[in-house]
């Protein structure tokens, strides 16, 4: 399991940093603007592509394994397995392995005093919002009576100029969560005109996975060596 020797962080195409790669696993940092995965009629630029080019050109004749994604216009850490049994092992134990996943996003207004559905009292500060997510007739993520439980924890990192500047975990790992979870609120996303957003500061989403933290998935359910990567908001 003892990672490659090569330095971290390296580039790879399109943008992608490579900050860790051993046996069993690859953790990128994604940039804004590039797909996780293959979608539509563009296949080629995409995090998936960019890696299985890396292994090739190393003459390692594997392909990574999609585990989880990020938006096109999420930035932040992903996670990819190297083979379909590690890959199979993080899909069918991931609340177990992965320990923490945590987002920073500006969004669009004041969120000083406000709430999710849960009081911040004795949870250092922490809010929750807990909203089930159905998708319309317009395939949109968005709160439903009777949809797919969905809970996100946020706490407020600061305010200024008529942005939040949250912290975000996610206990549930929904499609578009985060995004449809803050516009119910009222304050979307900043450069999330899907949801909402009328401003776009930073000229693009402002949503980024910043923190990813995981047992390591070559030890079974129960899993191995604690894991944990960080990368910086660009906000």
């Amino acid at each position: 399991m003892a990672p490659h020797r090569d330095a971290f962080p390296r580039r790879i195409g399109w943008g992608l940093s490579l900050l860790y790669e051993d046996r069993d696993i690859i953790v990128v940092d994604k940039p804004a603007g590039l797909l996780s995965i293959a979608a539509g009629s563009e296949r080629d630029r995409t995090a998936y592509w960019a890696l299985a080019e890396y292994l090739r050109k190393k003459g390692e004749k594997r392909r990574p394994a999609v585990v989880h994604r990020l938006d096109r216009e999420t930035s932040g850490l992903l996670l990819f397995a190297k083979s379909e049994r590690i890959k199979r092992t993080l899909m069918d134990h991931w609340t177990d392995l992965v320990t923490g996943r945590r987002y920073i996003a500006l969004t669009e207004g004041d969120l000083r005093g406000q709430a999710g559905t849960l009081p911040a009292a004795g949870t250092g500060g922490w809010s929750l919002i807990d909203a089930p997510l159905g998708t319309d007739r317009g395939g949109h993520v968005r709160v439903s009576t009777g949809g797919t439980p969905a809970r996100t924890w946020w706490r407020l990192l600061g305010y200024s100029g008529g942005y939040s500047r949250l912290e975000l975990e996610l206990e549930t790992g929904r499609r578009n969560q985060i995004r449809a979870h803050l516009a119910w609120l009222g304050c979307p996303v900043a450069g999330d005109s899907r949801y909402g957003a009328s401003i776009d500061p930073q000229g693009r989403l402002a949503l980024h996975a910043e923190t990813l933290v995981f047992r390591h998935p070559a030890g079974g359910r129960s899993g191995g060596q604690v894991l944990e990567f960080r990368s910086p908001a660009p906000f």
